[in-house]
């Protein structure tokens, strides 16, 4: 498996430079193997994933390599869900770098298979949550992407001289609006995720809240969210604003992800030791 593994990464690699390659020359053939090697890259990680939940019997998140491994998949399968509906080729040139780096990292990690079945993750529960959880965290960080995005290209605009991320990047409207529809997606996902997870928790340990850590900043994470939808609403808020809080719930989301399990201790490490 770690051949494969490694030429999964080889996939995202190869899609990275080629999407650089088209925002660096807007050619329209760099973006078209792009797709394609990301496309491709992401069925071999699915054919993985799913020979891993065969052999094993369980979801592949038992150690944190598998769980990055995950959420690279998630990304580029998220990513290329919603390019077909939103269409900004160039955010590619986010994604695709950031999953090659989630799988190198992953790589570099222990990749030991799970040395006996974990009664833990023999849940429909777990499966539903985490398989939710992923695609709205991935979402979210392609929210993430475009407020970065947006941001470059207001500085873009407000420069003497704007012709390089000026003529590469979409209008700043659509960035917006793209933007706010990827947290409409997330946010949604995130609530449900959330909600088979507290129902799996009481399930496991009894109780629907533990006040572990990782339940409290995923509250947290929802809550950055929470208010950015609602100023959204109600005080009408968009652009800069809406952009920088999404990239704020992004930075909040990876430290619940990652942060949480190394700093602090509770019961999702199980989920996530190495």
């Amino acid at each position: 498996m770690t051949a494969v593994f490694g030429f999964i990464i080889l996939l995202y690699m190869l899609s990275s430079a080629s999407y650089i390659g088209y925002f660096s020359v807007q050619r329209n053939v760099f973006h078209r193997i792009a797709y394609g090697v990301l496309m491709a890259g992401f069925i071999l990680h699915t054919g993985l994933i799913g020979y891993q939940y065969v052999h094993w019997g369980q979801i592949p998140v038992q150690n944190l390599h598998q769980t990055l491994s995950f959420a690279a998949w998630a990304l580029a399968g998220v990513y290329l869900l919603l390019k077909y509906r939103f269409r900004i080729k160039i955010l590619g040139a986010y994604t695709a770098p950031l999953a090659t780096l989630i799988m190198v990292v992953a790589f570099c990690l222990p990749q030991h298979a799970p040395a006996e079945p974990n009664t833990l993750f023999n849940s429909l529960w777990l499966v539903s949550h985490i398989i939710i959880i992923f695609i709205g965290e991935a979402s979210l960080a392609l929210a993430g992407g475009t407020g970065v995005l947006y941001l470059i290209q207001e500085r873009a605009i407000k420069t003497k001289n704007p012709r390089f991320f000026f003529k590469r990047l979409p209008s700043l409207a659509v960035l917006d609006s793209t933007g706010y529809a990827f947290v409409i997606t997330g946010f949604t996902l995130l609530t449900i995720g959330l909600i088979t997870g507290f129902i799996y928790a009481e399930k496991v340990w009894g109780t629907l809240w533990s006040w572990d850590p990782k339940e409290i900043w995923s509250v947290i994470t929802w809550l950055i969210y929470a208010a950015l939808l609602h100023e959204r609403l109600v005080a009408g808020w968009r652009g800069r604003r809406a952009a920088i809080l999404a990239i704020i719930g992004f930075g909040a989301l990876i430290f619940t992800f990652i942060g949480v399990n190394f700093f602090l201790e509770g019961h999702h490490n199980e989920f996530t030791r190495w």
